[in-house]
């Protein structure tokens, strides 16, 4: 049985719509109901909501707060997958890189262009992608969007395609 760590800080991936303000918004978490509905007879996911935010809506202390998480697991190391919103998502991972030198496993961020349970949303694609790319990929920061897997310092979001691309 493998252990992963799944940190969750919000994002478009966690957005709900609202009937009262006609609106997509970050108003809870649903990430654990998507965890159930896949298949994982090898692996033990914790799961850790650290936040509910768009991530244009996030700080240096929320970037702090999940590098403090992020070094409490150093403790029993194991991979990382950090669902994130996709505007801010290379800050945060960088942010990671900088700080964290010679990581022990991968920390993957992944998160969605269109909220899980949304009709065409790529998030339970991309979260499952993430969990098994976690596994495989050496240790480092890593973004994985859409059947990819890019560095971090080597990708961003084409907001124009709304995909991430090679930098």
């Amino acid at each position: 049985m493998q252990d992963l760590y799944l940190l969750a800080t919000g994002g478009t991936i966690e957005k709900v719509y609202s009937e009262r303000t006609g609106s997509v918004t970050n108003a809870g978490s649903k990430i654990d109901r998507y965890l159930r509905l896949l298949r994982l007879p090898d692996l033990r996911v914790e799961l850790i909501h650290l936040m509910n935010k768009d991530s244009l809506e996030m700080t240096d202390d929320d970037r702090r707060h999940i590098l403090r998480t992020v070094e409490e697991k150093l403790i029993k190391p194991a991979p990382i997958v950090i669902t994130h919103g996709t505007d801010t998502m290379v800050e945060t991972g960088l942010y990671l890189e900088a700080r964290l030198a010679a990581l022990p496993f991968p920390i993957i961020l992944t998160g969605a262009m269109t909220p899980l349970g949304f009709e065409a949303s790529d998030g339970l694609q991309n979260l499952t992608e993430s969990l098994f790319a976690a596994r495989l990929v050496p240790a480092g920061v890593y973004v994985v969007m859409h059947n990819q897997v890019f560095p971090i310092d080597r990708v961003r979001k084409d907001r124009e395609r709304a995909c991430f691309v090679w930098k």
